[in-house]
């Protein structure tokens, strides 16, 4: 696995804006049928209750691929993606590229370590203002991904911009932030599991040398943040490569996986409800427990973790070198 060096000259805070968005763009790309997925066994049997056997569409990741590639032809896989492609240049580029500024802001002035609650704190402060801004493409990608198995007549939208007026004039615009308080916990929560776990990890790594194989003590005492690293001169220099971002990105995808999952279900059909259907976010999930139990609080987990690690690993990586590129491209565009 080969990559870009870190560079002399670390990214500008603009550079990692951008570099988010983009890692974001590839990342669902590559991901977005896993997300799709789970989107619909998330919201199985919301409507049907008492669920019983007959009624389950949906049986496992690859049952459900397998099923909407069947029954709706591969496109379904796909359907959100122009949603989906939207909030990720609006919503990784605030809450991923703007968490190292925003850390260092929180950081005291001659502190030498990031402590944990400030980074914590940061990747909670990207992720509420990440969701205040982009939740309206949040909420059409969900729309679309669960009206997929409706047939073109039941179906409430005939695209992304009539999605957005639709909304707009049935809900109203308040209709377009649907669900913004539960996203915005579940991406607060995300955000810390991500982000704070892959700074950490990352952290680890570099510091213990691991993926180096070399002996020397360079780069201890570094602080490693999601930017590259940049060694003392003269030190033999950690090895802040694509496997260390690989290794640190996986760990973050199944942390955040753990944890958010729960707010996940939740927001994914308050989202997807019909108007009056739920009063507010606290209904859906008091009506969700009472009609699965805890068991449907962790429903499409295994989806989700597929999807959330695998989004990481091919974000992380892509933002590191998008990062790096831009680096390296700046003195040529000057």
């Amino acid at each position: 696995m080969v990559g870009l060096k870190p560079p002399e000259v670390p990214p500008t805070a603009a550079m990692k804006f951008v570099s988010a968005g983009m890692a974001g763009c590839i990342a669902d790309l590559c991901t977005f049928p896993l997300d799709t997925a789970k989107v619909r066994l998330q919201i199985q049997g919301e409507v049907r209750i008492p669920r019983t056997i007959s009624s389950v569409e949906y049986r496992g990741v690859l049952g459900t691929l397998s099923t909407m590639v069947r029954t709706e032809g591969a496109r379904s896989l796909y359907s959100g993606l122009a949603a989906g492609l939207q909030r990720q240049m609006s919503f990784a580029s605030i809450r991923i590229g703007l968490y190292d500024s925003v850390k260092q802001l929180y950081t005291p002035k001659g502190a030498e370590n990031t402590g944990m609650a400030t980074r914590l704190l940061a990747g909670c402060t990207t992720g509420a203002v990440a969701v205040a801004c982009a939740q309206p493409t949040d909420v059409v990608k969900v729309r679309f991904q669960a009206s997929g198995a409706l047939s073109d007549s039941a179906r409430r939208y005939s695209g992304t911009v009539d999605a957005y007026r639709t909304i707009a004039r049935e809900e109203g615009v308040r209709g377009l932030w649907r669900g913004t308080l539960p996203n915005i916990a579940r991406n607060a929560i995300i955000n810390c599991g991500e982000l704070v776990t892959y700074d950490l990890l990352k952290d680890a790594l570099l510091r213990a040398q691991l993926m180096t194989g070399e002996d020397g003590a360079g780069g201890r005492g570094q602080v490693p943040s999601l930017s590259p690293q940049h060694p003392t001169p003269g030190s033999s220099p950690p090895l802040d490569n694509i496997p260390c971002h690989f290794v640190a990105a996986f760990g973050a995808g199944f942390c955040a996986t753990v944890v958010a999952s729960p707010v996940d279900v939740v927001k994914t059909r308050y989202m997807n409800a019909s108007p009056g259907q739920y009063r507010n976010a606290l209904s859906c999930l008091l009506a969700l427990l009472m009609q699965e139990g805890p068991a449907g609080l962790y429903k499409g987990f295994v989806p989700s973790f597929l999807r959330l690690g695998s989004w990481n690993v091919v974000m992380f990586v892509s933002y590191e070198q998008l990062q790096r590129t831009m680096v390296l491209a700046r003195p040529a565009l000057a």
